[in-house]
């Protein structure tokens, strides 16, 4: 078995179209794709980006930015959410209102955002009380993984490509972020996320005689345009993140 994960799109049309046609190019069919959520908050191209998605018919869960946009009310939504709700239709809203919390690919994978039961708290890395991000305890890992039976589980959120085993041979990983490669976050802590590349990133998985094989593809795009883009429309820390993939 092989199949393609992607996460963390955030409105960025052109990294998508990137993204799936590299998918393309190995020979992987949109039928063979998983969409980890977080798919439009952000000041770029929220409603391009839907049309792009809602036809594909993904297996797509639902991201902590895709909850808010259908739960918090319109004045009351961070920037992310009022840049990206004010180009949504109601029917983009309805496709976010029917995604799941968590799903299973092929009776292989299993898919969530963040974590199980909370897709607002990171997993495989943790913030140390001075602000920096590093890979999370083992155990609270390992913990939190306790009673999923695939071998393969994934999830997002963090916008770093990782991967993780655990003791009893099952596998994390975290595909990247397709359209985000830097941001920064006051919660538990101010903080940095920074991917270091302003480049598009997916991973393919692939079953082999040995395990899971993991390939993260970092695929080059227009980013300038997409940072000027978050410039024009008045974003600073996003046109930097996506200049550069960092927060200079």
């Amino acid at each position: 078995m092989r199949f393609a994960a992607i996460a963390d799109i955030h409105g960025n049309a052109a990294a998508l179209e990137a993204v799936l046609a590299d998918i393309a190019a190995q020979g992987i069919a949109t039928s063979d794709i998983v969409n980890l959520g977080d798919c439009l908050s952000g000041p770029l191209e929220a409603g391009k980006t839907a049309d792009i998605l809602v036809p594909l018919g993904l297996l797509t869960v639902r991201g902590n930015h895709d909850r808010y946009l259908i739960e918090h009310a319109a004045g009351d939504m961070h920037e992310w959410e009022a840049d990206a709700f004010r180009q949504l239709t109601p029917q983009h809203l309805d496709w976010l209102r029917s995604l799941p919390f968590d799903a299973v690919f092929r009776d292989v994978a299993y898919l969530c955002h963040a974590r199980p039961q909370d897709d607002d708290t990171y997993w495989l890395d943790q913030v140390t009380p001075e602000g920096n991000v590093v890979l999370r305890d083992r155990q609270e890992i390992e913990a939190w993984a306790e009673g999923i039976e695939q071998p393969l589980i994934l999830c997002g959120h963090t916008h770093l490509p990782r991967a993780a085993r655990l003791a009893d041979g099952r596998l994390i990983v975290n595909p990247g972020s397709v359209g985000c490669p830097a941001y920064d976050d006051d919660a538990p802590v101010y903080h940095k996320v920074e991917a270091g590349s302003p480049l598009a990133s997916y991973a393919i998985l692939e079953q082999t005689p040995f395990g899971w094989s993991v390939s993260f593809r970092l695929v080059p795009y227009d980013h300038m345009t997409q940072s000027q883009l978050a410039a024009r429309n008045r974003r600073p820390t996003w046109a930097a993140g996506l200049a550069t993939g960092r927060l200079d």
